[in-house]
């Protein structure tokens, strides 16, 4: 893995030498892990993105596409969700590079609607591509992740769970 998350920067601002003080850091917690991967396909920003088994060989685990929605017992090959582009080009479609939160706080994630407090636990099933729902007793898939706040507009803060 790319990420080294031994050392957690929790400091937003320090003191100068003259008594003021200057940012440091771009967040108020750096307990995010944060790897980037190759799109398979076009992803949007907050959508929960998997392993793209279509790839061949080590890019099956190097590739990302839209999490699937195909079972109702949840998605296994969830890895995390998509924040932006790594590429200068911003674009996030097949063949460009992409950050995807694997682990730790996310703002706005693609969540659903039914999502209605803090503390849920989260799966990819059959609600819709790239979105996550209550994890139900009938999954057998893990819940990769946990809600942080209800659901607005499809998006809410969550956790994502670690699951390399």
């Amino acid at each position: 893995m790319a990420t080294n998350t031994l050392i957690q920067y929790l400091e937003t601002s320090q003191v100068t030498g003259l008594g003021g003080t200057v940012a440091v850091g771009a967040s108020t917690s750096n307990r995010s892990q944060v790897e980037t991967f190759v799109a398979g396909a076009t992803i949007t920003v907050g959508q929960w993105v998997q392993f793209d088994t279509s790839a061949s060989g080590a890019s099956i685990v190097a590739t990302v596409i839209p999490a699937s929605a195909a079972t109702a017992t949840g998605n296994p090959l969830v890895c995390g969700v998509c924040i932006g582009s790594a590429d200068s080009s911003g674009l996030l479609t097949a063949g460009h590079k992409v950050n995807v939160v694997v682990s730790g706080f996310v703002a706005s994630a693609n969540v659903d609607a039914a999502v209605a407090a803090a503390g849920v636990a989260l799966v990819v099933d059959n609600t819709g591509a790239g979105i996550a729902n209550a994890y139900a007793a009938a999954d057998l898939a893990p819940a990769c992740g946990a809600s942080l706040a209800a659901s607005a507009a499809g998006k809410a803060p969550v956790w994502v769970y670690k699951q390399f």
